[in-house]
């Protein structure tokens, strides 16, 4: 990172060239939660779910959503399997479960908490904002009262509780702080703000999450969770982050409601650029990505942030031509950063050059040397002047038998 501030002036800092904050923030997964409420996405094996839990705690995410136990009792058995197996794998990641602010959706919680010897965090969830309210038929008391006895019941049964304010981002100030005061007098350590249906502006969240902080101290944790609907997840996540949640939310390659949550592994990104602590190794991100996609049938978009097929790759001549000088220069920092934003290093890649209609001789002699093949000149360039000749990009395949039929004729 040393490296990379000399080479890069970074108008993200603060102008007076303050330091990062150093005030850890955790991440949260919701993937075998509120990911798989996602309405092309299927229901992954236990098996998987297990996977998948292994490799977010792999890399260094500090609790994940096992389930919702009470929507029946395939959900409730894969919420306990999870559970035990965390447990029985002593894996650091913690596992939380949802449930309404209902005293028969918190009991299944409370009994997968004691058969396991676990302490499963309770993640109640009650609609809080005007719309819903008038849609459910609610009263503010009402929802008061529900929140009051669901927290109350699950300390009682030595439970942590994050208490979630669904649609926060369009609840009433006053509403909310009532809300808040009820929860936390009765024993919640955390507050979760959701952006339910993708309603905030970076500037919104910043402003939300202040009002909270300023009402609750420094003492109750605070949650953001995100959805993407308006395509702001996370610039909203950022800005929450940066005006004092310390715990964000967000599911893997960001399936979801609709279009889905916040990416937990741009987010796990976006956070070690930031410099926010806690460091993590991302390595594994690529292989936790790829376990989602198989384990729920949602494929990874190619141009996907970090994880897709195309985050690291450049077809242009005049890219790989920068890449070409920097790798000359023996340089590999100044090779992966010349036309990158993200170091694929980081997150257990490395950076590719492909061959296309707008490629120059650079992406040919990158391509050479990165196949073990001798730089050819002449090679080279009928490479190139077949690849001209295309209206789309080659696969490195593609390159190779073209490669292979030049040179034999």
């Amino acid at each position: 990172m040393e490296r990379a501030r000399e080479l890069i002036f970074d108008w993200n800092e603060p102008a007076d060239g303050a330091a990062p904050s150093p005030r850890p923030v955790a991440l949260h997964d919701e993937t075998l939660r509120d990911g798989l409420q996602a309405p092309s996405v299927r229901d992954p094996s236990l098996e998987d779910k297990r996977r998948i839990v292994d490799l977010l705690d792999a890399i260094g995410v500090e609790s994940a959503g096992v389930g919702l136990p009470a929507a029946g009792a395939g959900q409730f058995d894969d919420a306990l399997g999870l559970v035990a197996h965390v447990a029985e794998t002593g894996l650091s990641i913690a596992p939380a479960c949802a449930a309404r602010t209902l005293e028969e959706d918190i009991r299944p919680i409370a009994e997968i908490s004691q058969r396991v010897g676990v302490a499963v965090e309770v993640m109640a969830f009650i609609g809080c904002s005007p719309i819903r309210q008038l849609t459910e038929g609610w009263s503010a008391s009402a929802v008061v009262a529900r929140a009051v006895r669901a927290v109350r019941f699950a300390v009682r049964e030595g439970l942590p509780v994050t208490f979630v304010t669904e649609d926060t981002t369009r609840s009433r100030p006053d509403a909310l702080a009532q809300l808040f005061d009820a929860a936390v007098g009765e024993g919640a350590s955390r507050l979760c703000l959701c952006d339910t249906v993708g309603h905030a502006t970076p500037e919104g969240a910043a402003r939300l999450v202040r009002f909270v902080r300023e009402r609750v101290g420094a003492e109750i944790g605070l949650d953001w969770h995100a959805h993407n609907d308006r395509g702001l997840a996370m610039a909203t996540s950022l800005a929450a982050v940066a005006n004092g949640v310390d715990r964000v939310h967000g599911c893997v390659v960001g399936i979801g409601e609709r279009v889905g949550n916040a990416a937990l592994e741009a987010l796990a990104v976006n956070l070690a650029l930031l410099g926010v602590p806690p460091g993590r190794d991302l390595s594994a991100i690529a292989a936790l990505c790829e376990a989602v996609s198989e384990a729920t049938g949602h494929p990874v978009p190619r141009n996907h942030p970090v994880v897709g097929a195309d985050a690291f790759r450049t077809s242009a001549g005049v890219h790989a031509a920068a890449i070409l000088k920097a790798t000359r220069k023996g340089d590999a920092e100044l090779a992966e950063r010349v036309y990158s934003g993200v170091p694929a290093a980081m997150v257990g890649r490395t950076q590719e050059v492909g061959i296309g209609p707008l490629s120059g001789l650079s992406n040919v002699w990158l391509w050479l040397d990165a196949h073990g093949r001798p730089p050819d000149r002449a090679l080279a360039e009928r490479v190139l002047e077949r690849a001209k000749q295309m209206r789309r990009g080659l696969s490195d395949a593609e390159v190779a038998e073209l490669a292979g039929r030049l040179e034999a004729s």
